[in-house]
């Protein structure tokens, strides 16, 4: 019964749209701003992460918000025949739990990508200690937005705008470290805020230990990366041994078997 409602509901919505009773385009961009408080703080972030550059943030968003209603409307019209507050909450639950499944698979992509991005940080970091030794740090940070890893420039950008737009506290370059949690991505930043403080006397200095330190970053980032392929590499070997082990002790039972039917 209740998928018979679906259907109809679900029908007469079609027709409405067809004949541009309803546009549900801009339905959505019209409600979406009532909206805009559900959307959380990193989920900009997240998309760049996963897509770079080549996303747009509020078709992204509409598409949720659209999801999540179409899923509220269909249960509603399930629920009809025997409405209660609790079949609403039940509705509501299910329609938020539809709107969290895009962000919770971006959530996962990027936890999934910080072994990557641990990778990548120490060699996006040498190519910023090339440019810091002809620029300041803000322009050596604009500059090498344009050869960072696409996964680096939304972080990036941001860091920039701030500092562009007058913060000169540490704050910027430790938002930049919470959104790429990974080895000593802290400590990497903190440095290069002194490195930005610091007189043209002392510049040679700082960078020569800011250099030491990524050279001791990318060594760890090949070690780690030599240490997987390795631990691989073994995991495939025993999956091979266990799989010849197992076809061998078969071969045996099935010959075992086979001399005791001929035996009797």
């Amino acid at each position: 019964m209740g998928f018979l409602f679906i259907l109809i509901g679900v029908i007469l919505i079609a027709i409405l749209m067809v004949n541009r009773f309803l546009d549900g385009k801009k339905f959505i961009s019209e409600v979406e701003p009532y909206f805009k408080f559900l959307m959380e703080d990193d989920y900009d972030f997240l998309l760049s992460v996963r897509y770079g550059n080549k996303y747009d943030l509020k078709k992204k968003f509409n598409e949720r918000i659209m999801s999540a209603l179409f899923i509220l409307v269909a249960l509603i019209i399930v629920f009809l025949p025997k409405m209660n507050i609790l079949f609403i909450i039940v509705a509501f639950i299910g329609a938020f739990f539809v709107y969290k499944i895009q962000y919770n698979q971006l959530k996962g992509f990027y936890k999934k990508h910080l072994y990557k991005i641990d990778l990548m940080l120490p060699y996006y970091l040498k190519s910023l200690e090339i440019l810091i030794q002809h620029y300041t740090v803000p322009v050596a940070l604009r500059k090498s937005i344009a050869v960072a890893p696409d996964i680096f420039k939304s972080g990036l950008e941001k860091l920039v705008s701030k500092i562009e737009a007058g913060d000169s506290s540490v704050d910027p370059y430790m938002d930049f470290a919470k959104d790429y949690p990974v080895r000593d991505s802290m400590r990497m930043m903190r440095l290069l805020y002194r490195l930005s403080l610091g007189s043209q006397e002392n510049k040679q200095e700082q960078l020569l230990m800011f250099s030491r330190t990524i050279s001791s970053l990318q060594n760890k980032a090949r070690e780690e990366k030599y240490k997987n392929r390795l631990e691989t590499m073994e995991k495939k070997t025993m999956t091979m041994l266990m799989g010849t082990g197992a076809g061998i002790i078969a071969l045996l039972l099935l010959s075992l078997m086979s001399m005791m039917t001929v035996g009797m």
